[in-house]
C-alpha cells in the first residue's frame, strides 16, 4: 500500500499541472519505458502537429515518422540511466514537412510509468524569428524611402495632368487632342502606381470579420480574371470564429497573393490552387508571443518562385514578370504587417506556398 502510495506520488510530481506544462515555451514529452507516451505539452503539440488525444498511449514513432530515427538514442538513455543531446536534429512530419530541433532525454530515476523526460527546441523558429525581425527592420527603411520618392513624384503629377486638361480645352484639333489625352491618360497612370507604393494610407478599421467569407471573395474575383481555367482546393477550418480585422484590406492582401498564384500558373499543364486555414497556438511574430494565431495557406503548383527573387520578394517593384508592377506583393506584406502579423513563403518547382499569419483577435460578441 505504501508503495502504491509512493509511486502515485513520483507520477504526480513527474506529470506537471496543465498550467504549468502548456506555457513552456520548450516542447516537452514524457514518456514510459515503452516509450509510449504519457504526456506532451501544447508547444509539442504544435511542433509536432499532434492532438494530445489522438497522440497519448502510443510511439510517437507511429505517429511522427522521422521519430524512428531517434529511438536509439531514447533506448540509450533508459539503458545508460543518463541523459543524451542530440543537436540540430532533422525530423520528418505526418506532412512531410521537415523541422530542426535540439533535443535533449532525460531518465526518471525513481520508479513510475514516467521513464523519460524529452525537451524539445525548435531551431527553425528562432531562426525564423530573426529572420523576420532582420525582414521588418529592412523593409520598413525601404518603405520610408520609397514614400519619400513617390510623394515627390506625386506633386510634378498634378501639375502635367493641369496643364494638359487646360490645353486640352484650348485644342481644337482632334488630332492635337489625342495628345493630350494620352498625357492625361498616362500621369493618371503614373499616379495609381504612386498611391500603391505608398501602400494603404488610412487608418485600419477593425470589426468582425469572417476569413472564410473573405477568402471565397478573392477566390471568385481570381477565377473571373484568370484567362485559363484553375483547380480551386479549399481546406478551411470551420471552427475559426469571426476575427477582429479590417475586412477590405485583408481582402486585398489575399486578393494580391492569389491573383499572383495565378498568374505563375499560366503555363502549367494542370493549374491548381490549394487555400488552408488553421489556428496554431503559441507562435512567435517580432518577438512576441502569441496564445493563438491564425494562418492562411495559399499554395500553387506552379513552377516556383526564382532563386534571384526570394530575399527581396517582398519590396516594391520587384517581379519576374516582364509586364508585371513588383508591387503586390509588396502591398500584401503592408497590410499583413498593420495587423500584427507575417508572410511566409516556401518555394520549389511544383510547389509554391504562402503563408499570412496573423494574431487571433476574436471578435467581440
Amino acid at each position: 500500500m505504501n508503495q502504491t502510495y509512493q509511486s502515485q506520488n513520483v507520477i504526480e510530481r513527474t506529470l506537471m499541472s496543465d498550467t504549468a506544462f502548456d506555457n513552456l515555451t520548450t516542447s516537452v514529452l514524457i514518456l514510459d519505458q515503452d516509450l509510449n507516451l504519457l504526456q506532451l505539452n501544447q508547444s509539442a503539440e504544435s511542433l509536432f502537429e499532434l492532438s494530445e488525444k489522438r497522440a497519448l498511449q502510443k510511439r510517437l514513432s507511429s505517429l511522427v515518422p522521422g521519430w524512428r530515427l531517434l529511438e536509439p538514442l531514447l533506448v540509450d538513455a533508459l539503458a545508460d540511466s543518463r541523459p543524451y543531446t542530440q543537436r540540430q536534429a532533422q525530423i520528418e512530419l505526418l506532412s512531410g514537412d521537415f523541422v530542426t530541433v535540439d533535443l535533449t532525454v532525460s531518465p526518471i530515476s525513481e520508479a513510475s510509468d514516467a521513464a523519460l523526460i524529452v525537451e524539445v527546441i525548435a531551431l527553425d523558429r528562432y531562426l525564423r524569428i530573426d529572420r523576420d525581425n532582420v525582414h521588418r527592420e529592412h523593409q520598413e527603411g525601404t518603405q520610408q524611402m520609397i514614400r519619400g520618392l513617390a510623394h515627390e513624384i506625386k506633386n510634378p503629377l498634378g501639375g502635367i495632368r493641369g496643364s494638359a486638361q487646360l490645353l486640352h480645352e484650348e485644342l481644337e484639333s482632334p488630332e492635337l487632342k489625342e495628345y493630350t489625352s494620352i498625357i492625361i491618360e498616362e500621369t493618371d497612370r503614373l499616379k495609381t502606381l504612386v498611391d500603391r507604393l505608398l501602400g494603404p494610407n488610412q487608418p485600419s478599421e477593425l470589426r468582425a470579420g469572417n476569413i472564410h467569407e473573405i477568402l471565397e471573395r478573392a477566390r471568385k474575383l481570381i477565377e473571373l480574371e484568370a484567362p485559363f481555367t484553375i483547380g480551386m482546393n479549399r481546406d478551411y477550418d470551420p471552427s475559426i470564429p469571426d476575427v477582429w480585422i479590417d475586412t477590405d484590406l485583408m481582402f486585398q492582401a489575399l486578393l494580391n497573393i492569389l491573383r499572383n498564384a495565378m498568374q505563375s500558373l499560366s503555363k502549367s499543364t494542370n493549374p491548381t490552387i490549394k487555400l488552408v486555414t488553421r489556428t496554431e497556438r503559441r507562435f512567435t511574430i517580432a518577438s512576441v508571443l502569441h496564445r493563438n494565431v491564425l494562418k492562411i495557406d495559399i499554395i500553387d503548383n506552379g513552377p516556383g518562385i526564382p532563386l534571384e527573387l526570394r530575399d527581396n520578394l517582398f519590396l516594391p517593384m520587384i517581379t519576374g514578370r516582364p509586364d508585371g508592377t513588383g508591387l503586390g506583393l509588396s502591398v500584401a506584406h503592408a497590410i499583413v504587417h498593420r495587423h500584427g502579423g507575417i508572410i511566409e513563403f516556401n518555394s520549389e518547382p511544383g510547389r509554391t506556398q504562402f503563408s499570412i499569419i496573423i494574431p487571433l483577435e476574436i471578435a467581440p460578441s
